[in-house]
């Protein structure tokens, strides 16, 4: 079921890790613990995008 993968962001890592060593060469890349830490954190303090 690659469209429910999809929807729950289960590719945006990769995508993310793949953007970095294109646009970022020798950048240190987090592991995916620490992405989503960092993504949930935003979500947080910046809430614009939900709906609740």
């Amino acid at each position: 079921m690659w469209w429910f993968d999809s929807i729950l962001g289960g590719q945006d890592y990769q995508r993310y890790v793949d953007h970095l060593r294109r646009t970022h060469p020798g950048c240190e890349i987090p592991t995916e613990r620490e992405y989503w830490r960092q993504r949930h954190a935003e979500a947080d303090n910046n809430p614009t995008n939900r709906c609740c």
